[in-house]
C-alpha cells in the first residue's frame, strides 16, 4: 500500500495542511505527518529528503509559508514527486512570497505547485499520482469525481 508523506514548516501550517490529510484519509491512503523546517531543522530536512523513498512513501506533500524553501529543498534531495502547498502565513506578503518560492523552481528540480492554501488539491493530486499505478486508488478517484459531478448537477437542478 502506498503512503504519502505530508510535511510542513511549522505547526501553524497544520490548519491548511489538514485538508490534504483529510482527503487522503477519505481515499483510504496512509499518511504520515511531520514538521520539518527548512530553516530551523536543516539536518532533519536532509534526512527526510534523502530517505523518504526508503520509508515507503510514494509522494511527498510539503506546505510552507513565507520564504517557503521546504518543498524545493525536499525536491532537490528526493527522487519522489513533491507537491508544494504555498501557505499564507502571518509573515507572508499576502502569500505571494510562498507561491513564487515554490513555483519558480530551477530546471531539474520540479515541484508541482497548487493554489495558495490548496492542500486539498495537493492531496487529490497525490492520490491521482498513486492511482496511475494502483487500480483501487484509481477507482476511488473516479468515484470521487463522479460525486463532484453529481453535486454540481444537483445544485443546478435546485436553481430550476
Amino acid at each position: 500500500m502506498s503512503k504519502i508523506g505530508i510535511i510542513m514548516g511549522s505547526k501553524s501550517d497544520l490548519p491548511v495542511m489538514q485538508d490534504a490529510i483529510d482527503i487522503l484519509k477519505q481515499f483510504n491512503i496512509e499518511v504520515e505527518v511531520d514538521i520539518v523546517s527548512a530553516h530551523r531543522t536543516p539536518e532533519k530536512l536532509f534526512d527526510y529528503g534523502k530517505n523518504a523513498h526508503t520509508r515507503g512513501f510514494s509522494v511527498i506533500i510539503a506546505g510552507a509559508g513565507g520564504a517557503a524553501h521546504l518543498p524545493g529543498m525536499i525536491a532537490s534531495l528526493s527522487p519522489l514527486p513533491v507537491i508544494g502547498v504555498p501557505v499564507k502565513s502571518t509573515n507572508s506578503i499576502d502569500g505571494w512570497d510562498s507561491i513564487l518560492s515554490i513555483l519558480q523552481m530551477p530546471g531539474g528540480v520540479p515541484v508541482a505547485t497548487v493554489a495558495l492554501n490548496g492542500a486539498k488539491n495537493a492531496g487529490i493530486l497525490a492520490a491521482q499520482i498513486i492511482g496511475s499505478s494502483d487500480a483501487q486508488v484509481q477507482k476511488t478517484i473516479i468515484a470521487y469525481k463522479e460525486d463532484l459531478k453529481a453535486q454540481v448537477i444537483a445544485s443546478s437542478q435546485d436553481l430550476k
